[in-house]
């Protein structure tokens, strides 16, 4: 159960300390899309978006868009905010991290994760050994992802109990 437990727990992807990701050997950054980059009703990447893919190569760090999306929903993004993207990664599942790692040349400690979903994000990257880092989600929760919101609530509860994660209680 702890492979569901992140690494890192920030509000937002503008709130994380992505210079101490840096210092801690980071090379590359994914990113999911919907309601960790973007509300999933939303079609195009803001500037304060923008602004932040920029800071992040301004570090020598490299974003990418990973996420289960097909590739016209990520193609605005991947092209407003001027990076490389995986579509329909299958996330949890493994290969389209090794291929990232592999296109790279880095190693899991190299690469953090972000996201908003402890059974996609966070355990697709901890199985590997990924620095993961969660968000709280930026929207509402379509249909087809209540029961899996509701198993995390409830993992999030049992985390809670035995102190060792709650909601809203941020730490790098």
């Amino acid at each position: 159960m702890y492979r569901l437990l992140p690494d890192i727990y920030q509000k937002d992807v503008f709130s994380i300390d992505y210079e101490a990701l840096k210092n801690a050997g980071i090379k590359v950054i994914l990113f999911d899309l919907d309601n960790t980059l973007a509300r999933i009703d939303e079609n195009k990447p803001s500037q304060n978006l923008k602004n932040l893919m920029d800071h992040i190569r301004a570090l020598s760090l490299i974003p990418l868009i990973i996420s289960n999306q097909s590739k016209n929903k990520i193609a605005p993004f991947k092209d407003g905010l001027l990076v490389s993207s995986a579509f329909l990664s299958f996330k949890p599942l493994k290969f389209k991290y090794k291929k990232i790692m592999r296109q790279y040349k880095v190693k899991p400690s190299q690469v953090a994760a972000v996201g908003d979903s402890l059974f996609t994000d966070i355990f697709g990257a901890n199985r590997l050994g990924i620095t993961s880092v969660l968000v709280d989600s930026m929207g509402s929760v379509v249909l087809l992802k209540k029961l899996p919101r509701f198993f995390e609530n409830r993992i999030i509860g049992h985390y809670t109990r035995r102190g060792v994660f709650e909601r809203g209680v941020y730490y790098e």
